[in-house]
């Protein structure tokens, strides 16, 4: 079995040149048996005959009939032709070929002295070539000859076997130098991309290099694109795991260490009892509600956490969050103020809906100082809707902004791990439920003046599975 590139380049070459060979030989053949010199031949020398013999019929009136025909015999067997006579009633009078097949051409003489050549067949289809002219008495003279058959087998055999099997054989030769070369040239770059991707899958960081033909370069490129897919998968897990584990260190620990002061005693009071408690239960609820993320997370990624459907009032939603986080804001001295004109129906789920506009809520008023304001605004775009929340605050760093929707990414490192402190999984969550809504969520912050999250839900696009 022919396995490599390279051989099924050699055998392809070899046949393609086998074939042109063949198709070659064919066309000179039927050109060969195609080729009308011999018929122009033959047809000159029935109209040379037909001249000559018409001067010895019109000598005719010295002879007698057994003469004429014994002359026309001879005349015939001379020329390697064929004269016949019919009489003007059309029955035949005189064929030098008398033995032959019947040939009757139609009797219809051309006018005056032409020696014009037409084509008949005999009773047995063999196709004559003839000239035929009208007599004084009315009988008809008719000179005919077959066209020569060409020799082609003949002609194959004995000259053109030998230089064709020569041509088929220096031709295969050119096929296979030719072919190494080719398969070489083709198949290098493919070798070099398999050494390297062998390479990459022992622990090379080192790119595959993108050589010879396009498609190859294309190929290459592809592969570094789907390695570089694969080293940012892998360290988005190994972040994962570093996360969780940071997340799930800190209350741990305090569990432990509060349990343990129960348990020995350290903690005698029933008021030092109850704190420890307390803060065993506080730190128990941040673990729950940090698994409860990331199972949401995982079911939004894939696409297993079904949205429930149904039409959507987006200006009660955004009221509805007001009210909700109200008292938060006068706590911290913000000012909430909802925006929201007249909306066109929106199908979407409206608890997952709810979770995104909470989630952007709590962080503007947390990230906004007293004597600052919180806006959340909804209104009609072309085929869409478009959400913000905006905020006065204290913005977000340039340099943090283009991750600040990555998972676990907070941009306040200080405040990551304390008690009550969130998990960095809320704007992730965020983006997956808008996602999954067939929306977009954007942001512009301008630091040291506020933030602005702009989310825009289509009304009429097919809700599709979002992406990781």
């Amino acid at each position: 079995m022919i396995s490599s590139l390279r051989s099924r380049l050699w055998l392809s070459y070899a046949l393609l040149i086998g074939v042109i060979l063949c198709i070659a030989a064919a066309g000179l053949l039927v050109a060969l048996t195609q080729d009308n010199t011999l018929l122009r031949q033959t047809a000159a020398k029935i109209q040379i005959s037909t001249s000559a013999i018409l001067t010895r019929f019109e000598q005719r009136e010295n002879l007698s009939d057994r003469q004429l025909q014994r002359l026309l015999e001879a005349e015939a067997e001379r020329r390697s032709e064929r004269i016949l006579i019919y009489a003007a009633a059309g029955d035949l009078v005189l064929d030098t070929e008398a033995k032959s097949a019947a040939f009757r051409p139609p009797l219809k003489a051309p006018a005056g002295a032409s020696y014009e050549v037409r084509q008949a067949r005999d009773e047995n289809q063999q196709r004559w070539l003839y000239t035929i002219n009208l007599m004084e008495d009315g009988s008809f003279l008719v000179v005919a000859a077959q066209p020569p058959r060409f020799p082609v087998w003949s002609l194959l055999r004995e000259e053109l076997a030998a230089p064709l099997l020569w041509a088929g054989a220096a031709a295969l030769l050119v096929a296979f130098l030719l072919s190494l070369g080719m398969a070489r040239w083709i198949t290098a770059p493919l070798q070099r991309i398999a050494r390297s991707a062998q390479a990459v899958a022992a622990g090379s960081e080192q790119p595959i290099a993108a050589e010879g033909p396009r498609e190859v370069r294309d190929l290459a490129n592809s592969l570094n694109e789907l390695l570089q897919r694969l080293r940012l998968s892998q360290q988005a897990q190994r972040d994962l795991v570093a996360n969780v584990s940071h997340e799930l260190k800190t209350p741990l620990t305090s569990i432990q260490g509060f349990a343990q002061a129960i348990q020995d005693g350290t903690a005698a009071t029933p008021e030092a009892v109850q704190a420890s408690a307390s803060a065993i239960s506080d730190e128990a609820a941040r673990m729950y509600r940090l698994v409860l993320d990331l199972l949401t997370l995982a079911r939004l990624d894939a696409g297993t956490d079904a949205l429930r459907l149904a039409p959507v009032d987006l200006g009660a939603l955004l009221r509805r969050t007001a009210d909700q986080f109200q008292f938060q804001a006068a706590q911290a001295g913000v000012e909430l103020r909802v925006e929201a004109g007249s909306l066109p129906p929106l199908q979407g789920d409206g608890d997952r809906l709810i979770q995104v506009l909470n989630n952007l809520a709590d962080n503007a008023i947390r990230h906004t100082p007293a004597g600052g304001n919180v806006r959340l605004s909804a209104a009609a775009a072309a085929g869409s809707v478009r959400l913000v929340v905006a905020d006065t605050g204290s913005g977000i760093p340039l340099e943090d902004q283009p991750r600040i929707f990555e998972r676990f990414y907070q941009v306040d490192k200080s405040r990551r791990g304390g008690s009550g402190r969130g998990s960095g999984l809320g704007l992730a969550i965020a983006r997956q439920i808008v996602l999954a809504h067939g929306g977009t969520i954007k942001l512009t912050s301008i630091p040291g003046s506020g933030s602005e999250f702009v989310i825009d839900l289509p009304v009429n696009t097919p809700i599709r599975k979002p992406s990781p």
